[in-house]
């Protein structure tokens, strides 16, 4: 099934993802004690740059599902870093690995751009630096969520390890079976990331369903003053409405980009709406010791795009 879902993904065939596959090397990387725990990262655009984009994830999705964002952003000069993630079995163990990452890679701060499991995750990292020097630099969330209850998994957490990768696949795909799209670009961004969710081991599915449906929640109050924007889509995906109006309760500052339509991965499906809307949102920091672009090479790297700088992405500048 995975090899015919395959054949049939225009995505799989396009030049754009196999000049992306050729263009941007993928590298490996062990920042813990144990050998085991090993990242894996596309990292695309001017390595100068201290302050760039991390995309992190999907449950179902590996660092390729963001190359069109990857290809899109770097051609304005930004560093864009697309990640996989290690299996550790907790969320603080997921935070401090990943702290460990950015010292590894020397990067002094970071905006996350986190996809539903991706974007939780981000705002874990994001709270448990309350009270100190702040790694994060600004965050967008799409399609994410701000707690763990809404998978109804939580007593099924401490199987998932033991679980074969059969049915944590079909575990992850459960609200995505029953989606179907007559649009060929959302109809191709399940197909592309099937084969995405094929590609990952029995480990590493069962740690990424273990943090994504153990008992736990963001705690707002923690990012207060963070630049926020939410990428939200409404047609068919595996998010509620009522998900979405907690996600909105919780960030009543920030900005939100609606699509009409792109399913569960509009960073494929829409990838030219969502990269205009990564675009709006990095703009304010250009030029300032936040940006995650080489401004001395294209200083203005989203000219095209005409947005004020918020009173919290100043604030999040000046404060570095």
């Amino acid at each position: 099934a995975a090899a015919a879902a395959a054949a049939s993904c225009g995505i799989l065939r396009s030049e754009e993802y196999l000049g992306f596959r050729s263009a941007v090397a993928h590298r490996r990387v062990v920042v813990d004690d144990d050998d085991s725990l090993e990242w894996s990262m596309y990292d695309a655009g001017p390595r100068h740059v201290r302050c760039p984009l991390v995309c992190l994830p999907p449950c179902s999705g590996t660092a390729e599902v963001f190359f069109r964002q990857v290809l899109y952003l770097t051609s304005f000069g930004f560093r864009v870093i697309a990640l996989d993630y290690p299996v550790v079995w907790s969320l603080g163990d997921w935070c401090l690995s990943f702290q460990r990452l950015l010292d590894h890679l020397s990067l002094a701060r970071v905006h996350i751009f986190g996809a539903s499991l991706g974007g939780f995750l981000a705002q874990k990292f994001a709270e448990q630096e309350h009270g100190r020097a702040r790694r994060v630099a600004s965050l967008v969330l799409c399609n994410s969520f701000v707690e763990t209850s809404i998978f109804q998994q939580t007593n099924s957490v401490k199987s998932f390890w033991l679980l074969p990768a059969v049915v944590l696949r079909s575990t992850v795909m459960h609200n995505l079976d029953s989606i179907s799209s007559r649009d060929r670009e959302i109809a191709d961004s399940m197909l592309f990331l099937n084969h995405s969710l094929h590609s990952l081991s029995q480990q590493q599915l069962a740690s990424r369903l273990t943090l994504n449906c153990q008992d736990d929640y963001v705690e707002p109050h923690k990012l207060q003053g963070l630049p926020v924007t939410l990428i939200d889509v409404f047609d068919d995906n595996a998010l509620t409405s009522r998900v979405r109006e907690e996600t909105y309760k919780c960030y009543p500052d920030a900005k939100r980009a609606h699509l009409k339509s792109g399913g569960n991965f509009p960073y494929l499906s829409r990838a030219s709406e969502v990269n205009l809307h990564l675009q709006i949102h990095l703009q304010p920091f250009l030029n300032s010791p936040l940006s995650p672009a080489d401004d001395s090479v294209n200083p203005t790297a989203c000219a095209c795009v005409e947005t004020p700088v918020t009173s919290a992405a100043a604030t999040a500048a000046s404060a570095h």
